[in-house]
């Protein structure tokens, strides 16, 4: 059994992008040879798995399903790292859905991001990353939580002038992370990508 999954001390979940009940079209085993498998983002650092299932497996797509503690896992024979550009069309266009729910459904963790952004050099800062935050914005941004932490993504748009759609500009940013090879600099996704 592959394992690709680096730390195993906490359970760690990904949601299913795409399953492909029949196997990859490229493999060249006849069909009823070819084992199901998905493709997944890790709900944590947004890794992108290919799974291959046990031939009785029951998933689909939007599925959440454990990839670590290895010991924990249901009905996955291999997990395997893979980049952006192996990932299925069909998990390609479900991708920002999926990244868009991860950052709803934990909101708290991506609005601490907004309280808790540091310098990366002395003249970029990791809220500048984001898509549309300039040094302006910026610096809205840390004032106002000088003053009080942030506690939603309402909180934030309430709070900072021309700030609009905090939860869309992250969701943005991870999905140019996930894409990107050669970005210098990342907040979100796993650099080992």
């Amino acid at each position: 059994m592959s394992d690709a999954t680096g730390d195993e001390s906490t359970l760690r979940r990904a949601v299913l992008l795409d399953y492909l009940a029949h196997g990859r079209a490229d493999d060249d085993r006849p069909q009823y040879q070819k084992p199901p498998l998905a493709y997944s983002i890790a709900e944590d650092d947004f890794r992108l798995y290919e799974i291959v299932f046990e031939d009785d497996a029951d998933a689909s797509i939007g599925d959440r399903v454990v990839v670590a503690p290895a010991e924990e896992r249901v009905d996955i024979d291999e997990l395997r790292r893979i980049e952006y550009g192996d990932l299925s069309g069909g998990a390609q266009s479900e991708l920002e859905y999926a990244v868009e729910d991860i950052v709803t459904e934990n909101e708290q963790r991506f609005v601490d991001f907004y309280n808790e952004a540091q310098p990366i050099t002395l003249r970029l800062h990791q809220l500048n990353l984001l898509p549309g935050i300039g040094k302006k914005l910026r610096n809205s941004i840390l004032d106002e939580r000088k003053r009080t932490p942030f506690e939603s993504f309402e909180d934030l748009e309430d709070r900072v002038a021309g700030l609009h759609d905090p939860k869309d500009v992250l969701v943005e940013r991870i999905i140019e992370e996930i894409r990107e090879d050669d970005l210098k600099y990342r907040s979100f996704v796993d650099p080992e990508q």
